[in-house]
């Protein structure tokens, strides 16, 4: 005898813990139809099995003995001239029987997937893979994907010659072009200030000639004095060989 879970007292007969598992393991036992049950035959193992608990001086739960007394009543009405009401009653019980055949299959498969802690796993399920694209969409989410797809295509080309035109159209001048210019300069005057030399408004010709500025100085051709004048080494030298 145990306490329930609504706070009742439930019994349990031998292995069995209420009737319709009884009355289930008598049908598989004597290979009955859980379909179309013989209730005649029913009746009586589930009496002898009773009969047997009861001369074993075990105490047999009120739920069984109900039992008892129903199949007793199903097979009484289909004694009658009209068995209609019996069918009824039959077809009721069989109804219980298969549920209850169905949820004890479902708790066994269920007790194998119980990790504890309220956790159940099952096994992974087998997925039908399709190859062809199912997915259905609107106008506009079809053009937008293609929007994207093209802007990444046109990335991916070289860019246009007219991308050039801005660069390919300006002059070029030659670091060695600044370097004639800017010691033809000085070799007039031997010094020059240094903003004469940056004067041109065209990029291309103020970075070449910065360019051969560094150059001269590197080579120790020219020099800057501390008033940003440019200065010709050659042309100093040669003034101070006249004035000796």
């Amino acid at each position: 005898m145990m306490e329930g879970e609504k706070g009742g007292l439930q019994f349990r007969l031998g292995e069995f813990e209420g009737p319709l598992e009884l009355l289930l393991f008598l049908i598989s036992k004597h290979k009955l139809d859980i379909r179309d049950i013989e209730i005649s035959v029913l009746l009586e193992q589930y009496l002898d099995y009773i009969g047997q608990m009861q001369s074993a001086d075990l105490e047999v739960a009120s739920e069984f003995l109900e039992m008892a007394a129903r199949l007793v009543y199903i097979k009484t009405v289909s004694l009658l001239p009209k068995p209609e009401e019996g069918e009824k009653l039959k077809e009721e019980l069989q109804g219980q029987l298969l549920e209850y055949s169905l949820c004890r299959q479902v708790a066994g498969e269920l007790s194998g997937m119980y990790l504890g802690n309220r956790v159940l796993v099952r096994s992974p399920a087998q997925m039908q893979i399709s190859l062809s694209y199912q997915g259905i969409h609107s106008p506009a989410e079809l053009l937008a994907a293609y929007r994207q797809a093209a802007g990444k295509a046109m990335r991916r080309l070289p860019p246009p010659a007219a991308a050039f035109s801005g660069i390919v159209s300006r002059r070029f001048v030659s670091v060695t072009s600044k370097i004639v210019f800017i010691l033809k300069k000085l070799y007039r005057t031997g010094q020059v200030g240094y903003e004469e030399f940056f004067k041109a408004s065209d990029r291309s010709e103020l970075v070449a000639t910065f360019l051969a500025m560094l150059e001269l100085m590197k080579s120790r051709r020219i020099t800057v004095s501390e008033d940003n004048t440019i200065v010709y080494f050659n042309r100093r030298e040669q003034a101070a060989g006249e004035e000796a």
